[in-house]
């Protein structure tokens, strides 16, 4: 009944204190003054009451805690094994990696490195290390474009690669440990159930209900798992010709994880750049049209205020010529009378007498 109530997070800190079965066996002894116990001491001896009582909370903990490590372990193996076929699958990936080596041949025509054959994996995320002369753009930058303008099935190896995020992140070597633990627990079950004595109480279902041959049916399941995935990775990597002595898996996977990532944010700079410029272009040709619509209307006033001079300097011309032409200007000077008359004027007056 005690075992049953016992919660997997207590049972790491019962096996870890619990005492050793020298004490287990003292404390047995006390069982006649069970009422005169306290409550710590009455838990001893009620615990002492169990046969080989270490190995069966080891036991319970490992069956509590196998489907648990079983679900942490198969969908890494999973994640490696996809994604590694979908990096040798994945035509879009080859022809990107064609690209690159063209563009590497092309930049270095004339030199040592001419005419490569291949290179490594790893260099792709060294793309982004060779700028422009500005300063402004990368290589990777450019590889972006060119396969964005020419080459749009290229940029579909950014979803075929649809486990490599969660894949780098699995250590191979954690895993492997992990099995290799599981499989030690498994065998020091087995040789616990071995030994274990028939059980005296006929409540006592503890071998009975085990689950040891169910254990061993998924662990061998999961290690033919692991097998295949050991095989698949290593197939991939001896295609891009990775030597595993030098690179890890995870080192392999974590290169081209970072590549896709640099390549998407690439994909996401291009467009904010294009945009910005479409922008400034825009703002450009607001700018000039305004400028223009600012000159147009300015020399349309101009011209108004030119025919508006010419044609009141037209108006008093045709009024002089008018009132010459019918004589209105001389009757109109006739009929002035002045107002007072100087001695130069009458002595001019008298003199056109005279002559008369």
């Amino acid at each position: 009944t005690i075992i049953k109530c016992l919660r997997r997070s207590l049972l790491p800190n019962l096996i870890k204190h619990l005492p050793e079965q020298e004490q287990l066996n003292a404390l047995s002894k006390f069982k006649s003054e069970y009422n005169n116990l306290s409550e710590p001491e009455q838990f001893g001896v009620v615990m002492s009451n169990v046969k080989r009582l270490r190995p069966r909370l080891s036991a319970i903990l490992f069956k509590l805690q196998f489907e648990e490590q079983v679900n942490n372990i198969k969908p890494d193996i999973m994640a490696v094994s996809a994604a590694c076929e979908e990096i040798k699958k994945s035509k879009s990936f080859s022809k990107l990696l064609e690209l690159v080596l063209l563009m590497g041949n092309y930049m270095n025509a004339g030199s040592r490195n001419a005419q490569t054959f291949g290179y490594n994996l790893s260099s792709l995320c060294k793309l982004k290390d060779t700028k422009s002369a500005d300063q402004k753009t990368t290589l990777l930058h450019f590889l972006v474009e060119v396969c964005e303008e020419s080459y749009q099935d290229v940029l579909n190896f950014v979803e075929d690669f649809q486990h490599l995020d969660k894949a780098s992140k699995v250590s191979a070597e954690n895993l492997e440990k992990s099995l290799k633990h599981m499989e030690s627990q498994l065998q020091q079950l087995e040789k616990d159930l071995q030994t274990f004595p028939v059980p005296e109480d006929k409540h006592d279902k503890f071998v009975a209900k085990i689950f040891l041959i169910h254990a061993k049916e998924d662990f061998q399941k999961l290690s033919r798992m692991h097998e295949n995935m050991e095989k698949i990775y290593q197939n991939v990597m001896g295609y891009y010709a990775i030597d595993l002595k030098k690179v890890s898996v995870e080192e392999f996977l974590t290169d081209l994880n970072n590549f896709r990532t640099m390549f998407m944010q690439a994909v996401k700079e291009n467009m904010r750049r294009r945009e910005a410029e479409e922008k400034q272009r825009r703002a450009k040709i607001a700018k000039e049209k305004a400028e223009k619509e600012k000159q147009e209307r300015q020399q349309k006033k101009k011209r108004l205020l030119e025919m508006k001079t010419e044609g009141e300097e037209t108006g008093v011309m045709d009024s002089l010529l008018e009132a010459l032409q019918s004589g209105a200007a001389f009757r109109d000077r006739r009929k002035r009378t002045p107002r007072h008359t100087t001695k130069s004027q009458s002595n001019y007056t008298a003199a056109c007498a005279e002559s008369l």
